[in-house]
């Protein structure tokens, strides 16, 4: 019984690690896709809308990393 108990307990930790390294791994996807985005050089306002959804996605994105 108690190697039962540990064997889950073993199991949970894995998982929590798997996952919290799936979410650092996503969150380092997410700010090198940012620094690959060419920068839009023309329309300012293109300029500052792109930047307000990016900021926005970003922190959506940090948001749902922290829940998991």
């Amino acid at each position: 019984m108690r190697e039962q108990i540990l064997d889950r307990f073993d199991l949970m930790s894995r998982q929590e690690d798997l996952s919290e390294y799936v979410a650092h791994l996503q969150l380092h996807m997410a700010l090198q896709a940012r620094n690959l985005v060419p920068s839009l050089h023309g329309d300012r306002s293109s300029v500052d809308s792109r930047s307000q959804l990016l900021q926005q996605t970003q922190a959506d994105f940090e948001k749902f990393a922290s829940r998991q």
